[in-house]
């Protein structure tokens, strides 16, 4: 069951949708990594400020509107994610493009909704 997410976007600030889906990933069991512009913890998850290597990503839920996405593109395919969410916002047709010749599923969701409806 176990669908390590990626939280790409990750903000300390709680009203943050980033930040709620860290908090409902953990409350759901999911294990949790994040990345995002400072370091801290949220749920216990230690959110990085530089890029690592994780292993074993099944899920990225980006949290980045599409400019800062860029940025981030060979990152990501680089982790051989089995799933990309584009969160409301973060929708990016170029990204998406590029996802689908890498062959990885993509959807436009709100990881708040998927989870909430146990569709995640």
């Amino acid at each position: 069951m176990n669908k390590k997410t990626l939280v790409v976007g990750a903000s300390l600030k709680p009203q943050r949708y980033s930040n709620l889906a860290i908090n409902r990933l953990v409350s759901h069991g999911y294990e949790v990594v994040g990345f995002g512009l400072r370091e801290g913890k949220v749920s216990g998850v230690a959110i990085d400020t530089h890029l690592m290597p994780y292993k074993d990503i099944h899920t990225i839920t980006l949290y980045l509107n599409p400019e800062r996405q860029k940025a981030f593109y060979d990152y990501i395919i680089s982790l051989h994610p089995e799933r990309v969410i584009f969160n409301p916002g973060t929708e990016n047709p170029d990204f998406q493009n590029i996802l689908k010749q890498e062959g990885v599923y993509f959807e436009e969701a709100c990881t708040l909704v998927l989870l909430s409806t146990n569709q995640y």
